[in-house]
């Protein structure tokens, strides 16, 4: 559900931008509710569509790898507009993102993560109760 600009909930995590769970259908939706958040939280236009895009990659990743479905949170927390998605898959770590161009280096896989750790500030991988977190940043400024 995307926030009211007029009622946001805040606290010492950040403020809660949009939070929803995904499934491949509501992927397009999605990117769009991200996009509209972001442009809200002050990220510049041109940084905008790379973060779009990283949000993407990772969502389709959950969609893809890990059973279908994905939750989605995405905040601002001080300077930076972070989004976590969580999936339930098997997990993974930091480790299967390609250190060159997926295909250079006859990787078959890859590119999605490959290219979210080049347009973003921060991503952390890391695994929950169950399956995998992806968590991504921006700064705004």
């Amino acid at each position: 559900m995307l926030a009211d600009p007029r009622r946001r909930s805040a606290d010492r995590a950040g403020e809660h931008l949009l939070h929803r769970h995904f499934t491949a259908d509501e992927l397009p939706r999605l990117r769009v509710q991200v996009e509209e958040c972001a442009a809200w939280a002050g990220l510049s236009e041109t940084r905008r569509g790379d973060f779009v895009l990283a949000v993407d990659e990772i969502a389709n990743n959950a969609i893809e790898h890990a059973g279908g479905t994905g939750s989605l949170l995405l905040r601002r927390i001080g300077d930076e507009l972070e989004c976590r998605i969580s999936d339930s898959g098997p997990g993974f770590s930091e480790d299967v993102i390609p250190r060159i161009l997926p295909g250079l280096d006859g990787a078959t896989s890859g590119r999605g993560l490959w290219l979210t750790q080049l347009v973003t500030d921060r991503l952390a991988i890391s695994a929950g109760a169950v399956g995998a977190v992806v968590t991504l940043a921006m700064r705004l400024r």
